[in-house]
């Protein structure tokens, strides 16, 4: 095989053949430089002009080289190309051809050579097309540096060679060849979403040759977070608990933990041990993203036996017999108790049941609560039972003193009226019987506090009584004889009261009665000694 030549000499030779014009003659080739992995087919687009009334008689591609009678070697006559090219043109304007099997020999400037039927009708396209065969092909994946949900994505296969054959490239993602959304050495993905995050390469069609595989991220933010619950079911006093919050965001969001208001740690996971009631309530799981948060809650409720058991005495403690004191039993559980039972300290066998008790006798009780986690026993109250009247016996006797007072009272009001009535009726009938006074001065003594009128001797004399006439004591009158008032020296002489008395004679009807020793009267103004 003989070397080609210079293009400057290739390009001189070509303008000296006679009749040929630039103008009317050309060869264009799509694309100029082609890279093609060794064993692979390389495809030589080419087109041809030629000026009007010149006749197609020969077409070849050749190397440049050039046979002795100055012809060029046409390479479909050359052993080395005669089995692997394939001309896929015509004899009117489209010269392309194909190359199979291509070896790193085949690395060459190759040209395209057309004849018509004038001797001036030849031409060759001088600029030619450079063929590089290579065994190391540099493959790449070229990917978006940042990928949203829901953004369009189309990865591309790049090389150092420019492949012409867009039937040689396949893709593979997680290893696994894909077949469907294949353009050329361009895999069009649409509009992506969490599920298209993988690892992603590409290769020739025939050839081991696969590149670096390149990860796509597709970045998604969290959805609500899901809290889980480790072991799952009822939780007791005492149990260890872990709780999971479970965010699905690419990249992964920050995870923190609280209970109400409070902060409790950063993390997916959040452990208690040995849980206590305390621990009971609301805890959150907050998924923090760059663009925002969201919250997930889980309440956590503890279970425990009773505890604080305590007897409250409704009332007092002693009684008396007869009566009851109701007993309440309370205590702190969960779930809250609901079955108790009463005992009398220092006998085995219970005496009651329910959350209240009557006692009544004398004793120390306490209670005892349940629930299906356990039980506990409160301290013993003291029931003391006297034995005396009962209240109601009592209120009985209250009762009765009460009805007896106020009846008293309702008598001595009665008799009160019926004494002023009687006063009343005397002082007008004596002042009606005075008809005859005589008498002595009568001094009438003054007290610092009170006023006293004092008589000294009272005689009265009474006329006969007449015998026909009836003995009527409701019409009795007192008459008085002589009143004899002696002084005292030591007494002051009052200003308001002064009364001197002589002989009083007194004449006393005959149907009248006699009274002697009379030593008071209810006027409370007069005071007598003594009447005769």
């Amino acid at each position: 095989m003989s070397q080609r030549p210079a293009p400057s000499l290739l390009l001189l030779f070509l303008l000296m053949i006679p009749g040929v014009s630039s103008a009317d003659w050309s060869v264009s080739y799509s694309p100029s430089h082609i890279c093609a992995l060794k064993d692979s087919s390389v495809i030589m687009n080419c087109t041809y002009t030629y000026p009007t009334g010149y006749e197609i008689r020969r077409v070849f591609w050749t190397k440049g080289d050039v046979k002795e009678d100055g012809e060029f070697l046409d390479l479909s006559k050359d052993p080395e190309y005669s089995q692997r090219l394939q001309y896929l043109g015509d004899k009117q304007k489209n010269c392309t051809i194909r190359l199979s099997h291509v070896t790193l020999k085949d690395s060459h400037m190759y040209y395209f050579r057309f004849i018509t039927d004038k001797d001036d009708g030849k031409w060759i396209g001088h600029s030619g097309v450079t063929l590089t065969v290579t065994g190391d092909f540099d493959l790449q994946v070229e990917s978006p540096e940042r990928v949203t949900e829901g953004d369009s994505v189309r990865l591309t296969c790049k090389s150092s060679c420019t492949l012409t054959d867009r039937a040689t490239f396949i893709w593979y993602r997680n290893s696994q060849p894909l077949t469907a959304g294949i353009i050329g050495n361009q895999l069009d993905l649409g509009r992506v979403s969490r599920e298209d995050t993988s690892r992603y390469s590409c290769g020739v069609y025939g050839h081991s040759y696969i590149s670096p595989a390149v990860y796509l991220n597709v970045r998604y933010p969290p959805e609500n977070p899901v809290i889980s619950i480790s072991p799952s079911g009822e939780i007791k006093e005492g149990d260890s608990v872990t709780l999971i919050c479970s965010s699905d965001s690419n990249p992964p969001a920050g995870i923190y933990w609280y209970k109400g208001g409070t902060y409790l740690k950063f993390g997916k996971t959040y452990i208690i041990s040995k849980i206590s009631s305390d621990d009971s309530g609301e805890y959150k799981c907050r998924s923090t993203y760059e663009h925002g948060a969201k919250y997930s809650a889980v309440t956590l409720n503890v279970m425990y036996p009773p505890r604080n058991v305590s007897v409250l005495i409704n009332g007092s403690g002693e009684i008396v017999s007869g009566d009851s004191v109701t007993l309440i039993c309370s205590s702190d559980s969960n779930p809250p108790a609901l079955n108790f039972s009463w005992f009398k300290e220092n006998e085995s066998s219970a005496v009651g049941s329910g959350q209240s008790f009557s006692a009544l006798q004398s004793g120390r009780f306490y209670c005892q609560a349940h629930n299906q986690h356990g039980s506990q026993r409160s301290d013993a109250v003291t029931v003391t039972v006297h034995h005396g009247l009962g209240w109601h016996v009592w209120l009985g006797i209250t009762v009765a003193c009460l009805g007896f007072f106020i009846i008293i009272i309702i008598i001595l009001f009665i008799m009160r009226k019926r004494r002023d009535a009687k006063t009343e009726d005397l002082t007008v009938k004596q002042d009606s019987l005075y008809s005859n006074i005589t008498g002595r001065d009568v001094h009438v003594s003054e007290s610092a506090d009170r006023d006293d009128a004092q008589y000294a001797t009272v005689t009265s004399s009474k006329p006969r009584r007449d015998r026909n006439a009836p003995d009527r004591r409701d019409t009795e009158e007192i008459q008085y004889a002589t009143v004899q008032h002696h002084k005292n020296n030591q007494t002051k002489r009052s200003e308001e009261n002064e009364s001197q008395y002589g002989n009083i004679r007194i004449h006393q009807p005959e149907s009248a009665v006699r009274r002697s020793n009379v030593e008071t009267v209810d006027d409370a103004s007069v005071i007598y000694s003594r009447v005769k």
